[in-house]
């Protein structure tokens, strides 16, 4: 029997790199899984697919997940399909680069509600969900620069810092329902890049990396798994790090 048999997991911009990943992982653990997405409709379908291929159960689950009516109908439908939910993994994020005076209200406004008010509002659908089924796991995925600082990311930065802060918020409010809630950090690590993220990320410019080499989205899913699984009921509220020494707070 693996880790997660009979366990649903909701995995937001899970349609490639890390949320991919993730889902690939989650699915292999024995969770079935529900693939979010907002537009990356044909490439998280090739998650799904592939997952399937696999022996897996997924499913797509497009939603804008700033959207509150949007989430609830997502975890309503996923949770009907399924018989609950379990896991959760606030994923999905968008990477912008620019100096502080140059950062439009437009864009800081995006990234916040996508990494903030997306986390908030999956969260808060989920939580009951979880709470009947007796517990479940929330990872939120934050950011190496959310914890170091860096330049040209100050909308990016203060939501990923947010992130950290909404872990703790969350433990504590959804620790008596036997619902754990931890943020994982990513350091550098080697994924393709979208439209919205810069080729060469300027925060990691100059950053030594102890162990000489960037990290693989396989390796930050594999600390996911083990957060959602059995071994980590006594974790909860922590920000763990993934970065290759390149951080050590």
């Amino acid at each position: 029997m693996r880790e997660l048999d009979g366990k649903v997991a909701l995995v937001t911009g899970g349609a490639q790199n890390i949320g991919r990943a993730i889902c690939l992982d989650l699915a292999a653990a024995g969770a079935r899984i529900l693939v979010n997405t907002r537009r990356s409709v044909e490439t998280a379908q090739q998650t799904v697919d592939l997952i399937r291929k696999a022996g897996g159960t997924a499913t797509l689950a497009q939603a804008d997940i700033t959207d509150p009516a949007a989430v609830e109908r997502m975890v309503a439908e996923g949770a009907a399909a399924y018989g609950g939910i379990d896991i959760l993994v606030n994923n999905a994020a968008i990477r912008k680069e620019a100096p502080l005076t140059e950062v439009t209200f437009a864009d800081w406004t995006e990234v916040t509600r996508i990494m903030l008010d997306g986390a908030f509002l999956c969260t808060k659908a989920c939580a009951p969900q979880m709470r009947g089924r007796g517990g479940g796991s929330i990872v939120t995925i934050g950011g190496m620069t959310g914890h170091s600082g860096a330049e040209q990311r100050v909308h990016v930065i203060t939501a990923k810092a947010g992130l950290a802060g909404f872990t703790k918020g969350a433990a504590l409010d959804l620790a008596a329902s036997n619902i754990t809630v931890n943020c994982v950090v990513p350091g550098l690590i080697g994924t393709h890049r979208g439209a919205t993220s810069p080729a060469n990320p300027h925060h990691h410019a100059n950053r030594p990396m102890p162990l000489g080499r960037r990290g693989t989205p396989e390796e930050v899913a594999a600390l996911v798994r083990y957060l959602c699984g059995p071994h980590a009921r006594y974790i909860t509220g922590q920000s763990l790090h993934v970065n290759g020494g390149a951080f050590m707070p």
